[in-house]
């Protein structure tokens, strides 16, 4: 008989995320598990990276993994569903004990994933944790425990909270991260102006699906780049391809102008208009959120542009509810065109004080 995952019972949520931001990591879960009637108690881990709610009630996988959905979080990295802990890892062999409580889930599992939070603090536990794929892939696979193929197979989450200790959850892989950490490595290209150009890259790698982004980024097609100066985000789309109109009253980067398929306009991003709509706009202005917000729906619901990816530079304080502001006012543009949209925002890898956000139009009917 086939285990099922869908009977493990889990009595917690561990989620990663940019260490600072563990409070409106915590709030966004509590907020959703709210909205879904389930009561949880979060841990205090301070600067730490990393978030733990500890349900009130035991849940089982599967309604925890609809119910939560990472897509629809900004804050969170990596999610996954925790059925065990376990303490005195010893130096000498962490594998075992780690195999022996996997065990309790009652299912083999698709991939195995070590990891651990981000920051100075905690790379001796990243470290310790890439050291532990491959003994942990012999180890699961020899017990027939790991079932790479059977993609439908949940994955087994390793969170190292410290050398001794570890939280086991569970994730499917439609609603966790693919890369360890919730990090994709990005190498930075020898020719970009600036370390800018990895955030766009990112913002298109992990807001769109594979699918998504190669019906919707084509060669040839027309972009806007708003507050583009030196380039780092026009590069990117030049690099793809698109015809980009950088607009800045700043220089641009040599660099940039010599793919040939950049031009610099020298306007303010807030009023300067292309004569014609353009498939891409993306913008990285210094501004307040919900001034960005307020153009950036004017734009795609005007339909100005088809697309957009842009940043939002957080307050220090309230910013999930900065975050739901901006909401209400792209929600109250559409609104107003009697247009649908999709918004999807998420807080990078290459973020600071800021997420990012991919807003499009939907298509009636």
């Amino acid at each position: 008989m086939t285990p099922q995952s869908g009977i493990v019972e889990c009595r917690f949520v561990m989620a990663l995320c940019r260490p600072g931001f563990e409070g409106e990591c915590a709030g966004e879960l509590i907020a959703r598990l709210d909205h879904c009637a389930i009561d949880g108690r979060h841990g205090a881990f301070p600067r730490s990276g990393q978030v733990r709610i500890d349900l009130d009630n035991i849940h089982p996988f599967d309604f925890l993994d609809r119910a939560i959905r990472l897509a629809a979080l900004t804050f969170v990295r990596q999610l996954s569903f925790g059925f065990a802990d376990i303490d005195g890892l010893a130096d000498k062999d962490r594998v075992s004990p780690l195999l022996v409580a996997a065990r309790k889930a009652g299912t083999p599992f698709s991939a195995i994933l070590p990891e651990a939070a981000d920051g100075t603090a905690q790379r001796p536990l990243a470290a310790l944790a890439r050291r532990l794929q491959a003994p942990l892939d012999r180890a699961f696979e020899k017990h027939h425990l790991l079932r790479p193929r059977r993609t439908q197979l949940p994955r087994l989450n390793i969170l190292l909270a410290a050398p001794e200790r570890a939280w086991l959850g569970l994730s499917s892989a439609a609603n966790g991260s693919p890369w360890p950490m919730g990090i994709p490595r990005l190498r930075m290209p020898s020719r970009s102006p600036s370390r800018a150009t990895l955030k766009l890259a990112e913002a298109l790698l992990t807001l769109l699906t594979t699918a998504e982004l190669e019906a919707a980024m084509r060669p040839g097609q027309r972009a806007v780049d708003l507050g583009a100066a030196p380039g780092g985000w026009s590069w990117q789309l030049a690099n793809r391809g698109l015809r980009v109109t950088a607009v800045d009253n700043g220089a641009m980067s040599p660099q940039v102008l010599a793919t040939g398929m950049v031009e610099h306009v020298r306007a303010d991003g807030f009023t300067w208009r292309p004569a014609t709509g353009v498939d891409w706009l993306v913008c990285d202005m210094v501004e307040q959120p919900a001034r960005i917000s307020r153009l950036m729906a004017d734009w795609v619901a005007s339909g100005r542009a088809r697309r957009a990816i842009f940043n939002l530079k957080l307050p220090m304080k309230k910013r999930l509810a900065e975050i739901e502001n901006c909401r209400r006012l792209i929600g109250r543009r559409f609104a107003q065109a009697s247009t649908d949209f999709d918004l999807r925002l998420r807080q990078l890898y290459h973020d600071r004080e800021e997420v990012t956000a991919y807003l499009a139009a939907c298509p009636s009917g």
